[in-house]
């Protein structure tokens, strides 16, 4: 389903949202995440897909593999633990630590004490359980009935104690938060309730970091259109925020896509507030598996995004498939318009200046990319959206799109990507490899 946000607006970015989220804290966050040993060296790749592009008869489609952003899998690693660095300067400010030294631990005789708690699908506990590790301080995750054991066991690799409920995320997050109250420790999450802004507001600020990278790797290209998947909203906040505050009313169309049964924030542009889903929650993407929009950020979301898209299962599952598949033949992918034009097509942002595609199409093909349920949901919504033609064309996905996609995780669960793509995650890796080398 796809619903058009009639809030959106073309305005510059507002002074109260840029005193909560601004790109000043996002390059700070940047840089004291560069000392962090769990994250590898450099922006994670942006690459251009130009095979798929000519199929659905667009000017360009990239993609930013966050797959390929530590040995945790996911551009989560970007939130949780800047969240964490900000708690414990907030806990602390007498010692003087030093941001940067914290995730090297430097400090961990003096947090011995301090335990912190989430509730998560996967990716964001899993986070903050390795940067809990890397700080020296004591972590609890709390899972629901859905969560998986590999992922289980993930999580307990990086330390954590682990605390199993019945029921799905949402009530997770209640019950990490009496947990906390409890126990004396402190919230990390990546959902805003009552009480937990400040927190939320450091997890989503740190996803700004995507597209801080972009702007540095592809200075030449305004996208036109991003596809951001979407649970309680915290990542197409951070992200939305910056472009909103860097391009102002010339920033890319926003379409966020959530499962069809898990459509919180589509209900949130419905309601014109935060907003809960009328489905199950339930959903093979298992980090959208949200329930209940984050208040903090829908206050983001209820201007800068336009357009709200709901996915099936099965088409998350394709997704995951093109994505593996590369330019290999054989991929279904039926073209919605007439063929793409060449690189030379060049893309008008709305009201700014024309300014030529990166890259084009001439770059040997799609690259093969790992990417879980959770990770192609992006794609997904392009796919479903290039299916219905008028649809397409409503959202302006015509011969002269740029358009991009966040692969927000790799297999993390890697017998799920087994099972759901038909190979194993190592394969699709060397085929990547083998890929690049040959360019």
């Amino acid at each position: 389903m796809l619903y058009r946000n009639p809030r959106a607006v073309r305005l510059p970015y507002p002074d109260e949202l840029r005193a909560i989220m601004n790109m000043q804290r996002a390059h700070e966050g940047r840089a004291w995440l560069a000392r962090w040993g769990r994250l590898n060296a450099g922006a994670t790749p942006l690459r251009a897909l130009p095979d798929l592009a000519a199929r659905l008869g667009l000017g360009a489609v990239y993609v930013k593999d966050e797959a390929a952003r530590s040995s945790l899998g996911s551009f989560k690693v970007l939130g949780a633990p800047l969240a964490l660095v900000r708690l414990i300067l907030r806990l602390f400010p007498q010692q003087n630590f030093r941001p940067e030294a914290l995730l090297a631990g430097d400090y961990a005789a003096a947090l011995q004490g301090l335990t912190v708690i989430t509730a998560t699908d996967g990716n964001h506990g899993r986070s903050l359980a390795a940067a809990a590790q890397s700080v020296g301080c004591g972590c609890v995750i709390v899972l629901h009935a859905r969560v998986s054991a590999e992922r289980e066991a993930a999580i307990a690799a990086c330390g954590a104690r682990i605390v199993r409920i019945a029921g799905n995320y949402d009530d997770s997050v209640r019950e990490a938060a009496r947990l906390a109250a409890e126990n004396g420790w402190q919230v990390v999450s990546d959902t805003s309730y009552s009480g937990h802004e400040e927190i939320a507001r450091d997890v989503m600020q740190g996803y700004a970091i995507l597209p801080a990278e972009i702007a540095e790797q592809a200075p030449a290209l305004r996208f036109s259109h991003v596809f951001l998947q979407a649970g309680v909203g915290a990542l197409p906040a951070g992200v939305a925020a910056y472009w909103w505050e860097q391009y102002g009313a010339q920033r890319p169309e926003l379409v966020i896509v959530e499962p069809q049964q898990a459509d919180c924030l589509l209900q949130s542009a419905r309601a014109g507030e935060a907003a809960a889903t009328r489905g199950s929650v339930d959903s093979v993407m298992a980090g959208l598996a949200c329930g209940e929009a984050s208040p903090l950020a829908w206050r983001f979301l209820r201007e800068s995004a336009q357009w709200f898209l709901t996915v099936e299962d099965d088409d998350a599952v394709q997704a995951m498939r093109l994505f593996a598949r590369g330019s290999a033949a054989g991929v279904d992918v039926p073209p919605t318009f007439a063929p793409a034009a060449s690189a030379s097509v060049t893309h008008c942002p709305p009201k700014g200046g024309c300014r030529p595609p990166l890259g084009g199409h001439a770059t040997g093909g799609d690259v093969p990319i790992v990417a879980g349920e959770s990770g192609a949901a992006g794609l997904a919504g392009l796919l479903a959206l290039c299916r219905t033609p008028e649809e397409a064309r409503s959202v302006g996905l015509d011969e002269h799109a740029q358009v991009l996609l966040i692969n927000t995780e790799g297999a993390t669960a890697p017998s799920v990507y087994q099972q759901l793509t038909g190979e194993a995650p190592e394969a699709v890796l060397s085929r990547q490899q083998r890929a690049l080398a040959a360019r």
